[in-house]
Protein backbone atom coordinates (compact mmCIF):
# COMPACT_ATOMS: atom_id res chain seq x y z
CA UNK A 1 0.00 0.00 0.00
CA UNK A 2 1.30 3.41 -1.03
CA UNK A 3 1.42 6.14 1.89
CA UNK A 4 -1.16 8.52 -0.01
CA UNK A 5 -3.82 5.70 -0.22
CA UNK A 6 -6.46 5.50 2.35
CA UNK A 7 -6.22 5.43 5.45
CA UNK A 8 -3.17 6.82 5.04
CA UNK A 9 -4.12 10.06 3.62
CA UNK A 10 -4.02 12.44 6.66
CA UNK A 11 -0.99 10.57 7.99
CA UNK A 12 2.71 11.58 7.54
CA UNK A 13 5.84 10.26 7.46
CA UNK A 14 9.41 11.43 8.59
CA UNK A 15 12.85 9.88 8.53
CA UNK A 16 14.94 9.88 11.89
CA UNK A 17 18.49 10.38 12.11
CA UNK A 18 20.91 7.56 11.58
CA UNK A 19 21.59 5.63 14.86
CA UNK A 20 23.73 2.51 15.48
CA UNK A 21 22.26 -1.07 14.21
CA UNK A 22 20.98 -3.00 16.84
CA UNK A 23 21.02 -6.32 15.01
CA UNK A 24 24.44 -5.86 12.30
CA UNK A 25 27.46 -4.94 13.86
CA UNK A 26 29.09 -1.85 12.14
CA UNK A 27 26.12 -0.85 10.52
CA UNK A 28 24.33 2.13 10.64
CA UNK A 29 20.27 2.13 10.58
CA UNK A 30 17.24 4.61 9.90
CA UNK A 31 13.66 4.13 10.60
CA UNK A 32 10.51 5.40 8.74
CA UNK A 33 8.08 6.56 11.58
CA UNK A 34 4.02 7.39 10.73
CA UNK A 35 2.86 10.33 12.81
CA UNK A 36 0.62 11.73 14.53
CA UNK A 37 -0.03 9.23 16.39
CA UNK A 38 -3.66 9.86 17.31
CA UNK A 39 -4.43 9.08 13.75
CA UNK A 40 -2.89 6.02 14.02
CA UNK A 41 -6.26 3.79 15.05
CA UNK A 42 -6.91 0.24 14.58
CA UNK A 43 -8.01 0.23 10.90
CA UNK A 44 -4.86 2.38 10.15
CA UNK A 45 -2.01 0.49 12.24
CA UNK A 46 -3.47 -2.80 10.56
CA UNK A 47 -3.03 -1.19 7.44
CA UNK A 48 0.54 0.18 8.70
CA UNK A 49 1.38 -3.37 9.55
CA UNK A 50 0.79 -5.30 6.12
CA UNK A 51 2.46 -2.69 4.79
CA UNK A 52 5.99 -3.56 6.98
CA UNK A 53 5.84 -1.07 9.94
CA UNK A 54 6.11 -1.95 13.83
CA UNK A 55 5.08 -0.38 16.89
CA UNK A 56 7.63 0.52 19.84
CA UNK A 57 4.64 2.14 22.56
CA UNK A 58 3.47 4.42 20.35
CA UNK A 59 5.72 4.74 17.39
CA UNK A 60 4.91 3.14 14.44
CA UNK A 61 7.92 2.56 12.22
CA UNK A 62 9.84 0.43 9.28
CA UNK A 63 13.36 0.52 8.57
CA UNK A 64 14.62 2.55 5.91
CA UNK A 65 18.53 2.39 5.54
CA UNK A 66 19.57 3.91 2.31
CA UNK A 67 22.02 0.70 1.71
CA UNK A 68 20.72 -2.26 3.44
CA UNK A 69 17.60 -4.22 2.85
CA UNK A 70 18.44 -6.51 5.56
CA UNK A 71 15.26 -6.67 7.81
CA UNK A 72 12.42 -8.51 5.86
CA UNK A 73 8.57 -8.19 7.98
CA UNK A 74 7.27 -11.27 8.40
CA UNK A 75 3.92 -13.25 9.31
CA UNK A 76 3.34 -16.56 9.92
CA UNK A 77 0.36 -18.50 7.83
CA UNK A 78 -1.75 -19.65 10.67
CA UNK A 79 -4.02 -22.29 8.63
CA UNK A 80 -0.74 -23.95 7.34
CA UNK A 81 1.39 -24.36 10.30
CA UNK A 82 2.04 -27.45 11.37
CA UNK A 83 4.22 -27.41 14.49
CA UNK A 84 7.17 -29.80 14.46
CA UNK A 85 7.99 -32.65 17.33
CA UNK A 86 10.69 -30.73 19.52
CA UNK A 87 7.25 -28.11 19.48
CA UNK A 88 4.75 -30.10 20.99
CA UNK A 89 6.94 -31.20 22.72
CA UNK A 90 7.88 -27.78 24.21
CA UNK A 91 3.92 -27.53 23.78
CA UNK A 92 2.99 -30.42 26.20
CA UNK A 93 6.17 -29.06 28.96
CA UNK A 94 4.23 -26.21 29.41
CA UNK A 95 0.76 -27.08 29.06
CA UNK A 96 0.04 -26.65 32.84
CA UNK A 97 0.51 -22.63 32.71
CA UNK A 98 -2.80 -20.73 32.43
CA UNK A 99 -2.65 -17.50 30.34
CA UNK A 100 -4.92 -14.41 31.58
CA UNK A 101 -5.62 -11.41 29.67
CA UNK A 102 -4.63 -7.85 31.31
CA UNK A 103 -5.22 -4.52 30.52
CA UNK A 104 -2.00 -2.38 29.87
CA UNK A 105 -1.48 -1.79 33.41
CA UNK A 106 1.84 -1.63 35.64
CA UNK A 107 2.69 -4.35 37.41
CA UNK A 108 5.43 -4.32 40.11
CA UNK A 109 5.81 -8.56 39.51
CA UNK A 110 5.68 -7.61 35.30
CA UNK A 111 8.49 -5.00 35.59
CA UNK A 112 10.91 -7.08 38.37
CA UNK A 113 10.29 -9.99 35.59
CA UNK A 114 11.28 -7.59 32.60
CA UNK A 115 13.85 -6.49 34.58
CA UNK A 116 15.47 -9.84 35.12
CA UNK A 117 15.04 -11.37 31.67
CA UNK A 118 16.94 -8.11 30.18
CA UNK A 119 19.69 -9.00 32.89
CA UNK A 120 19.93 -12.12 31.78
CA UNK A 121 19.51 -12.26 27.62
CA UNK A 122 20.46 -8.16 26.94
CA UNK A 123 22.87 -7.59 29.65
CA UNK A 124 24.85 -4.20 28.75
CA UNK A 125 22.67 -3.07 25.78
CA UNK A 126 20.92 -0.47 27.64
CA UNK A 127 17.75 -1.38 27.87
CA UNK A 128 18.04 -3.51 30.98
CA UNK A 129 18.87 -0.52 32.63
CA UNK A 130 15.25 0.33 31.49
CA UNK A 131 13.41 2.30 34.49
CA UNK A 132 9.59 1.96 35.22
CA UNK A 133 9.17 5.07 32.90
CA UNK A 134 10.95 3.76 30.08
CA UNK A 135 9.03 0.42 30.31
CA UNK A 136 6.02 2.27 30.78
CA UNK A 137 6.52 4.00 27.39
CA UNK A 138 7.73 0.68 25.58
CA UNK A 139 5.19 -1.73 26.33
CA UNK A 140 2.15 -0.31 28.23
CA UNK A 141 1.13 2.85 25.88
CA UNK A 142 -0.82 1.88 23.12
CA UNK A 143 -3.29 3.72 21.16
CA UNK A 144 -4.92 0.10 19.02
CA UNK A 145 -6.36 -2.91 20.46
CA UNK A 146 -3.67 -3.80 22.76
CA UNK A 147 -3.77 -6.44 25.29
CA UNK A 148 -0.99 -8.16 28.06
CA UNK A 149 -1.18 -11.55 28.46
CA UNK A 150 0.52 -12.87 31.58
CA UNK A 151 1.35 -16.84 32.06
CA UNK A 152 1.46 -18.64 35.67
CA UNK A 153 2.72 -21.92 36.78
CA UNK A 154 0.35 -22.32 39.94
CA UNK A 155 1.12 -18.73 41.63
CA UNK A 156 4.32 -18.04 39.98
CA UNK A 157 4.55 -15.40 37.13
CA UNK A 158 7.02 -17.10 34.35
CA UNK A 159 6.05 -15.05 31.51
CA UNK A 160 4.53 -11.81 30.06
CA UNK A 161 3.44 -10.79 26.52
CA UNK A 162 1.89 -7.76 24.84
CA UNK A 163 -0.02 -8.32 22.14
CA UNK A 164 -2.26 -6.24 19.44
CA UNK A 165 -5.07 -7.63 17.59
CA UNK A 166 -5.27 -6.06 13.52
CA UNK A 167 -7.73 -6.81 10.71
CA UNK A 168 -6.11 -10.15 9.20
CA UNK A 169 -3.79 -10.88 12.66
CA UNK A 170 -1.68 -11.28 15.97
CA UNK A 171 0.77 -8.81 15.81
CA UNK A 172 3.74 -9.84 18.71
CA UNK A 173 5.06 -6.89 20.41
CA UNK A 174 7.47 -8.10 23.14
CA UNK A 175 7.50 -11.02 25.08
CA UNK A 176 9.72 -11.64 28.47
CA UNK A 177 9.92 -14.33 30.51
CA UNK A 178 11.91 -16.59 33.49
CA UNK A 179 15.68 -16.72 31.90
CA UNK A 180 15.81 -19.23 35.00
CA UNK A 181 13.40 -21.84 33.65
CA UNK A 182 15.72 -22.10 29.98
CA UNK A 183 15.16 -25.81 29.86
CA UNK A 184 11.15 -24.90 29.49
CA UNK A 185 11.76 -22.98 25.99
CA UNK A 186 8.96 -20.43 26.99
CA UNK A 187 10.01 -18.61 24.27
CA UNK A 188 8.84 -21.32 21.98
CA UNK A 189 6.03 -21.08 23.97
CA UNK A 190 4.98 -17.78 23.52
CA UNK A 191 5.10 -17.79 19.89
CA UNK A 192 3.14 -21.41 19.41
CA UNK A 193 0.44 -19.78 21.87
CA UNK A 194 -0.14 -17.11 19.94
CA UNK A 195 -0.26 -18.99 16.93
CA UNK A 196 -3.25 -20.74 18.54
CA UNK A 197 -5.10 -17.38 19.76
CA UNK A 198 -4.95 -16.62 16.17
CA UNK A 199 -6.73 -19.59 15.16
CA UNK A 200 -9.28 -19.11 17.85
CA UNK A 201 -9.90 -15.82 16.80
CA UNK A 202 -10.48 -16.83 13.46
CA UNK A 203 -7.06 -14.44 11.80
CA UNK A 204 -4.98 -15.72 9.37
CA UNK A 205 -1.45 -14.44 10.64
CA UNK A 206 0.93 -14.05 13.51
CA UNK A 207 3.29 -11.10 12.63
CA UNK A 208 6.49 -11.40 14.27
CA UNK A 209 8.23 -8.47 13.56
CA UNK A 210 11.58 -8.52 11.41
CA UNK A 211 13.58 -11.19 10.37
CA UNK A 212 17.22 -10.43 9.40
CA UNK A 213 18.72 -13.58 7.40
CA UNK A 214 22.32 -12.65 9.12
CA UNK A 215 21.16 -12.22 12.76
CA UNK A 216 21.42 -14.99 14.78
CA UNK A 217 18.75 -12.96 17.32
CA UNK A 218 16.37 -13.91 14.46
CA UNK A 219 16.86 -16.97 13.18
CA UNK A 220 14.31 -18.57 15.45
CA UNK A 221 11.33 -16.89 13.14
CA UNK A 222 12.08 -19.07 10.21
CA UNK A 223 11.04 -21.95 12.93
CA UNK A 224 7.38 -21.53 12.61
CA UNK A 225 6.91 -22.01 8.21
CA UNK A 226 5.44 -21.36 6.67
CA UNK A 227 6.88 -18.09 7.32
CA UNK A 228 5.98 -15.14 4.44
CA UNK A 229 8.47 -12.09 3.89
CA UNK A 230 7.30 -8.46 2.59
CA UNK A 231 10.29 -8.05 -0.01
CA UNK A 232 9.82 -6.03 -3.10
CA UNK A 233 6.12 -4.64 -1.73
CA UNK A 234 4.93 -8.02 -2.04
CA UNK A 235 4.33 -10.90 0.73
CA UNK A 236 6.01 -14.07 -0.19
CA UNK A 237 7.21 -17.42 1.33
CA UNK A 238 10.55 -17.11 2.71
CA UNK A 239 12.51 -20.82 2.23
CA UNK A 240 15.98 -20.39 4.72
Amino acid sequence: MHPTEPPFQRIQFYLTAHYDCSYLPGQRARSQVATPTHLIDSHAYSALIRAGFRRSGQFTYRPHCELCHACVPVRVDVAAFVASRSQRRCRKRNAQLAARFLPLDFRDEHYALYRAYLGSRHAGGGMDRDAPDQYTQFLLSSNVDSVLVEFRDGDTLVMVAVIDQIDDGVSAVYTFFDPERERDSLGVYGVLWQIELARRLNLPYLYLGYWIADSRKMAYKTQYPPLEGLIEGRWQTITP
